[in-house]
């Protein structure tokens, strides 16, 4: 090897975690994971793994801000692009992907960096997870249905027919309720006794991870969204989801759900002008930011908090202790 290719080799050595650790970045929606991503990759000869529910599916690029192709050949990426949008995909199955690549990384001398924005996903990886049961979609359906239609006091209502009534007494949001109802509808069995009996143990202890929230203020960030919201309608994005809507898939699949899905088959249709599907789909990718952002907050709190607008570097995160 020339001196200087073992120089620029010794160099990105120095410069990964110190025994092996992956580095984990999470962070809103349009606050620049997937950038920072890339620099850090780079600079500690690193693997993009992805942790984020919707840049799993192949026919969503541009929708889902998944990384180009041009930034996939910068440095490896991971998990992108892996399920077609007929597929829906759990959290434990995401981690049993995830386990094997990080694994096989670490084995390669490869630093993983994990990315995105699913919260769930960061936290089963650091603290483990209660791997559910598949639930049926007709339950699925049933239960949200009766959200719909009778809100949370009719969840409540039948989460204590049905028979979980520590489900029923200690929940306040309707998700989660009609969560606990599918749940004990499709097994017989309480949320909360799943939990306890199908919890994994963390694959990454707290030394084997850096871990860090991208934390933007809320001006930059809503400036980015509403960017993000136009390239949303560009040729490309309304092409993906016209292709998609073609498929005739159900409306209740995980990518047929995806922000900017229904905001432009709504505008395909003439239902919407494009400023007001602009204005829809800045409204709707904010208050999705806004959710991840109190996740993050409430769930990750201990996780390091940057500003991704004070433009830092990739080493002040590969260089932490």
């Amino acid at each position: 090897m020339a001196t200087k290719d073992m120089d620029a080799s010794l160099e990105r050595k120095s410069k990964q975690p110190g025994n092996g650790r992956a580095i984990l970045i999470a962070g809103p929606t349009a606050s620049g994971k997937s950038a920072f991503a890339l620099k850090v990759a780079a600079e500690c000869n690193g693997v993009i793994v992805n942790a984020d529910s919707m840049q799993l599916y192949e026919d969503l690029r541009l929708v889902s801000a998944r990384p180009s192709a041009e930034e996939e050949k910068m440095v490896p990426h991971r998990l992108y692009g892996i399920l077609p949008a007929s597929t829906a995909f759990s959290t434990g199955a995401w981690l049993r992907l995830a386990a094997d690549e990080i694994t096989g990384l670490r084995a390669e001398g490869k630093v993983p960096v994990v990315v995105g924005g699913t919260g769930l996903y960061f936290k089963g990886l650091t603290e483990g997870f209660a791997d559910m049961p598949e639930i049926p979609e007709a339950v699925r359906r049933e239960a949200r249905a009766l959200g719909d239609r009778e809100g949370v006091e009719g969840l409540r209502n039948a989460l204590i027919r049905e028979g979980d009534r520590e489900a029923a007494a200690a929940l306040n949001d309707p998700q989660r309720l009609s969560r606990a109802l599918e749940v004990i509808v499709a097994t017989g069995k309480p949320l909360s006794a799943w939990q306890v009996s199908a919890q994994t143990a963390p694959f990454l202890a707290r030394d084997e991870c850096v871990r860090v929230v991208l934390a933007p203020p809320r001006p930059w960030l809503h400036e980015r969204i509403e960017q993000r919201a136009r390239l949303m309608l560009s040729d490309e994005g309304i092409g993906e989801v016209r292709t998609l809507l073609a498929k005739g898939l159900s409306p209740e699949l995980p990518a047929m759900r995806a922000i900017g899905v229904g905001e432009i088959r709504d505008f395909l249709s003439g239902e919407t002008g494009f400023e007001e599907t602009v204005h829809r789909l800045t409204v709707a990718t904010r208050q999705y930011a806004k959710r991840q952002e109190t996740w993050f907050r409430n769930q990750m709190p201990d996780w390091q908090r940057v500003d991704p607008s004070q433009g830092i570097g990739a080493d002040e995160i590969i260089a932490q202790p």
